[in-house]
Order: structure tokens, then C-alpha cells, then sequence
């Protein structure tokens, strides 16, 4: 149950649901949303999948690596396929089922699975914390400061801007 107000209202308890099933009903309701207000004749929908984190390097087969830190190259095994690294792709699965059940088209961009080998492509250890950029003692110590969630710019994400900049074009 979830309670609407103010910050001084008491506390509300929540119960923890996994994130595939949390992730579903946001899906679930966006594409409700989009259904009920969108005009396909005059507007085009687009959804791009999340990007990965790298904080396993034995995923990538680094055992002695600490997260993403030092990493400067992309995976080169291609023998590791990109769904054991580290994405949990139910969810990617799920956005695929309910886009294909939904009224208005949609125009899917993975950018999941070519991320998944751009290991060397976070801010690492060359990030900041609260606005500032990380010290010298902090980037010594990767294990607790390293960023593998957010990317490097210019960088991938201007990859996934021209994939979407290629679907809008060929699309109009």
C-alpha cells in the first residue's frame, strides 16, 4: 500500500519485489500509456534496452581484475556470448513480449548485448563524486570507487544516439 503526502507522514512499509517483476510493471505500464495516448499516424515510438554495468571481470575472464578499473580494451573473446555477462535478459525478453502486444508500433533498439563487450568503456576509476572528480587516493583504490555503471563520453552512448538517429531516419 502506498501513501500519497507529505514527508511527515509516517512511514510506509513496502514489499520488496524482484527487479524483473518490478521492471515488467513499469513496462507494462508505459505501454499502456502509450497505447492510450499515442496517435501512430502523426508519431513514432522508439524504446531502447538499458545499458549494462561490468562489475564482474571474471566475467570477461579476468579473475584478478577489480571491477571495470584498468580495463582499456573491449572483449575480444566473441566466444563468450554477451548474455553471460552480467545483463539479466528476462527483462530484455519481457519488453520484447509486450511490445509485440501493444497496438501502436514500436521500434525496439538493443543496445544491450554490443555493450556487453565494451567492458573498457566506464568512467572507472576517472569519475566523480559529488561533482568533484574522484583523488589520486581514491582512484587507487578501484575496488571501492570504480563507476562500471556510467559511460565515458564521447564514447558508446553516442554509438547508441546514431543507432537511434539511423532509426528515425530510415523510419521518415
Amino acid at each position: 500500500m502506498e501513501r500519497r503526502g507529505s514527508f511527515d507522514a509516517e512511514p510506509v512499509e513496502y514489499d520488496e519485489i524482484e527487479r524483473p517483476i518490478a521492471y515488467w510493471r513499469v513496462v507494462k505500464r508505459w505501454a499502456k500509456w502509450v497505447d492510450e495516448n499515442v496517435d501512430s499516424k502523426f508519431t513514432s515510438v522508439y524504446f531502447m534496452s538499458m545499458s549494462p554495468t561490468h562489475i564482474k571481470s571474471s566475467d570477461w575472464n579476468n579473475p584478478d581484475g577489480i571491477l571495470c578499473a584498468n580495463e582499456t580494451l573491449p572483449m575480444t573473446n566473441l566466444s563468450i556470448p554477451p548474455p553471460y555477462i552480467g545483463t539479466d535478459y528476462r527483462a530484455l525478453q519481457m519488453v520484447a513480449d509486450v511490445i509485440q502486444s501493444m497496438k501502436v508500433p514500436v521500434n525496439f533498439i538493443n543496445i544491450t548485448a554490443m555493450s556487453e563487450y565494451r567492458k573498457d568503456a566506464h568512467t572507472s576509476v576517472y569519475t566523480t563524486r559529488q561533482g568533484q572528480l574522484i583523488t589520486k587516493e581514491q582512484q587507487a583504490d578501484p575496488a571501492k570507487y570504480a563507476d562500471c555503471i556510467h559511460w565515458c563520453l564521447p564514447g558508446l552512448p553516442d554509438t547508441w544516439n546514431e543507432l537511434l538517429y539511423t532509426q528515425i531516419i530510415s523510419h521518415s
